[in-house]
């Protein structure tokens, strides 16, 4: 009995760009799929970060630290995110980002990072420069070069993120087929090669030249002879 492989997408907001300057995470979701089809099975938060949130960040996603007081802290949802992720696949948009952010938060529980999680991370961004070299590969680039309707995508949200990553994703792997012609299928029947004798190929009709043009072209040609000092053949 074949095994489905268990995919989890994920996507994070955060305060700013660097986990490093103590940025935080503001939103995470995730949602799951097994056999290439979505089960339906999500998983999402709105996080209280505990710091300001950049302005750059804000117009990103849209959230200010105000939106977010009285949201669940990291802390008490760090069991419940990792749980989600275990044994899965785990398909991210530029995953070192992600990823950092992350491993901070599980830095400051004093948690093991990702990387010793029993889990795989796929970074999507890699395959879609591998798939589509020199090109923007953003999730919005791909969204329009896939065919993969974002036009709800005003602002940044995990969630509606995730969703379309997973779509992203499905179109950038679906399989292309065989190019292998069956050729079992191409003998020809007696039919055929009987309504082929009986239909040959049209013989090519002469064309008639008018000794006007004849002359013009002779005149080229002596010139160009004349120019290159070399005698060719011009039918």
């Amino acid at each position: 009995m074949e095994v489905l492989e268990r995919l989890v997408f994920l996507d994070t907001e955060t305060t700013g760009l660097d986990a490093r300057l103590g940025h935080r995470i503001i939103e995470i979701a995730a949602v799951e799929a097994v056999g290439r089809e979505l089960t339906g099975k999500s998983l999402h938060f709105y996080v209280d970060p505990e710091r300001e949130i950049d302005a750059g960040a804000t117009a990103v996603h849209g959230f200010s630290w105000d939106d977010l007081r009285g949201k669940p802290k990291f802390s008490t949802i760090a069991d419940e995110v990792m749980s989600f992720l275990a044994g899965a696949r785990v398909v991210i948009h530029n995953a070192p980002f992600d990823v950092s952010f992350i491993d901070s938060e599980l830095a400051r529980l004093r948690q093991p990072p990702v990387g010793k999680r029993q889990l795989t991370v796929t970074d999507s961004l890699v395959m879609a420069k591998e798939k589509f070299p020199g090109k923007r590969n953003s999730l919005d680039a791909l969204c329009d070069r896939l065919g993969v309707d974002n036009s709800h995508r005003n602002l940044h949200g995990a969630l509606l993120d995730a969703r379309l990553l997973a779509e992203v994703y499905f179109a950038m792997t679906r399989g292309q087929g065989t190019l292998e012609i069956a050729t079992e299928n191409l003998t020809p029947t007696a039919e055929l090669l009987g309504a082929i004798s009986q239909d040959p190929m049209p013989s090519i009709l002469p064309i008639e030249v008018s000794a006007p043009s004849e002359a013009a072209h002779a005149a080229i040609v002596e010139a160009l002879t004349k120019q290159s000092g070399i005698v060719r053949q011009w039918h």
